[in-house]
């Protein structure tokens, strides 16, 4: 894929987030900062995604010096691990807050 096929998939995958989470959104100001923060770490996991697959699509151990710098291989594996890391972190945690509050918790 080139890489402007690569950025409307960022991009539709972005307006597809924002579109379903618009859905269900509260009229409370409390929940509406709730909604908009959980809102904001999917779309922080999708671009963290989006980077990763590219990464590795157009070749884990293809990149070449940007600004001087010649990373190894195992340099750019933790990268891509971090990504991945802060990807999985960053929708857990967004689809937590987009869910509704209990109001009455029962043990």
């Amino acid at each position: 894929m080139k890489l402007i096929d690569w950025i409307v998939t960022l991009v539709i995958m972005l307006m597809a987030i924002a579109i379903f989470s618009a859905r269900r959104l509260p009229t409370w100001s409390h929940n509406r900062a709730r909604h908009m923060t959980g809102t904001r770490l999917l779309m922080q996991a999708a671009c963290a995604l989006w980077a990763a697959l590219l990464s590795v699509a157009h070749g884990l151990f293809a990149v070449e010096g940007l600004a001087g710098v010649r990373p190894t291989r195992l340099v750019s594996f933790a990268g891509l691990c971090v990504l991945l890391a802060f990807s999985c972190y960053w929708s857990v945690r967004g689809t937590r807050l987009l869910k509704p509050r209990r109001i009455f918790t029962g043990c």
